[in-house]
């Protein structure tokens, strides 16, 4: 895609699933990337699938400690010479339930790392550089985030908060910097296999495309926000859901 080659990209929570989709695919359009995830083994074999080196860095922290987000643009600076795109893709939902039994200490740490930490990337890459360079942010999102999602509300009320972040950014920062999120429904990851395992056929059977989403699906928009192909396109919201919202899914 035009005005990804040479470009350099932060993807946060990319030892697997979507982050590791979306950098594969960064790296695949002539990009190279800078990945964190919490577990430095994983990542680092993260790290050898991309090409190793000159193609990825892995650096691994936690995505709501400013001091690994200012280790990692820095270094994204230093190893590659710019930080032009960053995707947002740390989540977490380590509860499951109705909210009113929901503890509030880990509302407060969905909230902190699903936006608050994503703000704070924001901050650092643009401090860092795209202040000064311009460039393009992508913001993973959920659709639990635009309609109620019974079990996972919390996380789906930090969605909603990180899809409206990302239209108030987008405003803030233009028109030197594009800021967009993606939405996406189930897709076959680790993160989301309580949703699906050993029901695939039949979470599927709700979906008017019949099947769960992959990482790659992801990628590919991801990587189309994130390119000049996208050069008049800020502040919105990609829903990746093959079709089930449109039948009143979640």
């Amino acid at each position: 895609m035009r005005g990804l080659s040479g470009k350099t990209a932060v993807v946060t929570g990319a030892s697997r699933g979507i982050g590791l989709g979306v950098a594969r695919r960064l790296v695949e359009e002539g990009a190279r990337v800078v990945v964190t995830a919490r577990k430095d083994e994983a990542l680092q074999a993260a790290v050898a699938e991309l090409g190793g080196p000159e193609h990825a860095l892995g650096i691994a922290g936690a995505a709501d400690d400013e001091a690994h987000r200012e280790e990692v643009v820095a270094a994204a600076v230093a190893t590659y010479g710019s930080l032009d795109l960053l995707v947002n893709n740390t989540g977490i939902n380590p509860v499951y339930g109705p909210l009113m039994g929901l503890d509030l200490a880990a509302a407060r740490k969905i909230t902190e790392v699903n936006v608050v930490a994503a703000l704070g990337w924001v901050q650092a890459a643009h401090r860092a550089w795209l202040g000064e360079h311009g460039g393009a942010v992508v913001n993973v999102a959920s659709v639990a985030g635009l309609r109620p999602a019974p079990g996972i509300d919390l996380y789906g009320a930090s969605k909603a908060m990180l899809v409206r972040l990302t239209e108030s950014l987008a405003v803030e920062l233009g028109p030197t910097v594009r800021v967009n999120a993606v939405a996406p429904a189930v897709v076959k990851t680790r993160f989301a296999t309580a949703l699906y395992e050993g029901r695939e056929e039949e979470v599927a059977a709700a979906y008017p495309l019949r099947r769960l989403g992959t990482p790659e699906d992801v990628a590919a928009t991801v990587a189309f926000l994130l390119s000049e192909e996208s050069s008049w396109t800020t502040g919105q919201t990609v829903v990746l859901d093959g079709g089930v919202t449109l039948t009143g899914g979640v």
